[in-house]
């Protein structure tokens, strides 16, 4: 009997963590779809359910349900802003997919390395995913129209102007609302947990 109950605890345990894993990968694939068309990057909301699911899955889980999308996109179906598939590598934009991995991790490992995060801790996780984000996708950006894109190159001025000035002050209100957010989820999904383990 008490083998059988622990059985049911751990399978009870797998469920939530797999439709939790589930459910963001399906968001950040939704998030590329709501988007701000500007030149060469568009505004979405794919670096914050990345924000998310660092944050309320904590940093492994979150970085494999974003990880998640990622490989669903390079298998071909068509998830991300302009379609999927292996060449979108070559994309000046791919650096940023990778990044949302390694940012939910950043953010969900800083957000959660207490039981209690406040909302000061959850904002700078967040900010910190962020910063993470900008570094990786901005320099992809930059070695790919430098190296491997046609053209006549991207100067570092011209990167910002493209990457970071038309799409900060959005990020940074993005931040500011996952951080409202988790404030409230993350006790919620910590309490829906501890209940699977009294069950």
């Amino acid at each position: 009997m008490a083998s059988t109950a622990i059985n049911k605890k751990t399978n009870s345990q797998k469920l939530l963590t797999l439709t939790l894993c589930a459910l963001f990968a399906a968001l950040t694939a939704v998030g590329a779809f709501i988007k701000i068309p500007i030149p060469h990057l568009p505004i979405t909301l794919q670096s914050f359910f990345a924000m998310l699911a660092g944050l309320l899955l904590g940093g492994e889980l979150g970085a494999v349900s974003v990880g998640t999308y990622v490989a669903l996109g390079l298998l071909g179906v068509p998830v991300f802003t302009e379609g999927g598939g292996i060449s979108y590598v070559l994309k000046p934009s791919f650096g940023y997919l990778v990044a949302f991995v390694i940012g939910a991790y950043i953010t969900g490992k800083i957000a959660n390395a207490v039981s209690d995060p406040s909302f000061a801790r959850i904002l700078i996780a967040n900010f910190a995913g962020l910063a993470v984000i900008y570094f990786i996708g901005m320099l992809y950006f930059y070695l790919a129209m430098n190296l491997w894109v046609g053209g006549d190159g991207l100067s570092v001025s011209r990167l910002f102007a493209l990457c970071f000035v038309p799409v900060i002050p959005g990020d940074i209100l993005k931040c500011i609302l996952a951080a409202v957010l988790a404030v409230r989820l993350i006790p919620l999904t910590k309490r829906y947990r501890i209940e699977i383990n009294r069950k």
